[in-house]
């Protein structure tokens, strides 16, 4: 929703936006924008008296503002569609779908777009330092969207990603997540479908050879040719050096050779699928891999905070078991990869339960084999439903469970020794962690 107040903005709109909470980066980049944020949901804001209401999927009945814009009769829109009327209406669409991966596969792709000189739009739920921003409008042909399975609104419970009409579709992976939403994985498997059956014939789908998933997705009707990444027959990643690059093959054949500082198995496949993408939209794979060579990644995915007396603080938006453990093993990945390592080079992961899905308890019991390859784990036991400790009980010595932020801090910062990785994960703000980490670690 900041992405497409950001884009309405550049469109030449006065817009203004509410909600309960805001933080860091997207509360900065609005602010930046001269977007005026309100916090909560007041009636009073019918004063502004707009043209649209544009509402995310976070308002539902009972919300005082929404009642307020339903007994006035005013006009109102789901987010998506207003995209789609607007923004996306006879555009070349490049939509990356899937449960993990698709704000960094995004980024990659409107870097390599970017570079080869197509300026395109896009949408993205993240910020790459490269692109600068989450959100841009962009007279070009090409627009870039991380499509999310999530529902529209409370009064369209059908995927955002239906609403997008891609050209080029991305399916990166498919588990089973969002809890509150959906029932069982075969119901997001509907939704996925929903969205291939909006895939013209001239179009092309990029899909996770390796998923099963996808491949009861596609067996329900594809009427899109496909390329497969992950697979001998597709788009494959040879073994990575120990900088991390790696040989990029098509069909058997090499196409170019990937030398850039990312880490995990989780981006090869990524920079494959945009790779491929780029390649439906006429950039070649030599071009796409020169672009990705110099690409920075992601903010909030395995991005470094800071580093106090040989402590580096990591940061990463991983909630899911699979995201956890490939989060893990990435920067256990890095770590083992770097020549200027001083120390035992320990992971400390610092998690916070915070989905909906988790909150729920469900996918509670994957998640302490996520936290194998760690060596310490300190779990913000604060708000859940279920019992943490007896959870995450099969860590045994590795692990401490807090309720109390403070205190986790205090723990953390008391173990840590130079040579060690903290890395916290959570898809929120964590009330300010790493900030307060990074000074615990100075005292």
């Amino acid at each position: 929703m900041g992405g497409i107040a950001a884009i309405a903005g550049q469109a030449g709109h006065r817009v203004t936006g509410c909600d309960a909470n805001v933080y860091p980066p997207m509360s900065d980049q609005l602010g930046a924008l001269g977007i005026e944020l309100i916090e909560g949901y007041g009636a009073d804001q019918l004063r502004l008296s707009p043209d649209l209401w544009v509402v995310g999927n976070v308002v539902t009945r009972g919300n005082p503002l929404m009642e307020a814009i339903l007994d006035r009769g005013d006009r109102y829109q789901s987010g998506p569609q207003w995209l789609a009327d607007q923004v996306l209406i006879s555009k070349w669409v490049l939509a990356v779908a899937g449960t993990h991966g698709k704000t960094t596969t995004s980024s990659m792709l409107a870097w390599i777009l970017e570079c080869a000189g197509r300026a395109p739009g896009f949408l993205i739920g993240g910020i790459a330092p490269d692109l600068k921003t989450s959100a841009r409008s962009s007279s070009s042909d090409y627009f870039v969207i991380e499509a999310d399975e999530y529902d529209t609104a409370f009064f369209d419970k059908r995927s955002k990603f239906v609403h997008y009409r891609p050209k080029s579709a991305i399916l990166n992976n498919l588990e089973f997540d969002h809890a509150d939403i959906f029932a069982d994985l075969a119901s997001i498997e509907r939704q996925f479908h929903h969205f291939v059956r909006t895939i013209p014939g001239i179009g092309r789908i990029i899909v996770n050879g390796q998923d099963a998933a996808l491949k009861r997705v596609l067996a329900q009707g594809c009427w899109t040719p496909v390329e497969p990444f992950g697979v001998t027959e597709g788009w494959e990643a040879g073994a990575p050096d120990e900088a991390g690059g790696f040989e990029v093959a098509w069909q058997g054949e090499p196409v170019g050779r990937l030398r850039w500082g990312l880490a995990g198995a989780y981006n090869r496949t990524n920079a494959l699928a945009a790779i491929a993408a780029a390649r439906h939209a006429g950039v070649e794979p030599a071009a796409a891999i020169e672009a990705l060579a110099r690409f920075q990644g992601v903010r909030r995915r395995l991005e470094l905070r800071g580093a106090v007396r040989g402590v580096s603080v990591y940061d990463d938006f991983a909630h899911h078991p699979t995201a956890i453990r490939e989060t893990i093993a990435g920067l256990r990945q890095r770590i083992e990869g770097s020549r200027e390592r001083d120390g035992a080079g320990r992971i400390l992961a610092v998690f916070e339960p915070r989905s909906n899905t988790l909150k729920q308890g469900v996918l509670k019991d994957a998640l302490p084999g996520s936290f194998a390859a760690a060596d310490k784990v300190y779990i913000y036991d604060a708000g859940l439903s279920w019992d943490a400790a007896s959870v995450f009980a099969p860590l045994a010595a590795k692990l401490r469970c807090e309720t109390d932020l403070a205190a986790l801090i205090t723990a953390i910062a008391a173990e840590a020794r130079s040579g060690d990785y903290i890395l916290v994960m959570s898809n929120g703000g964590f009330g300010g962690i790493h900030g307060k980490l990074l000074a615990a670690l100075g005292t």
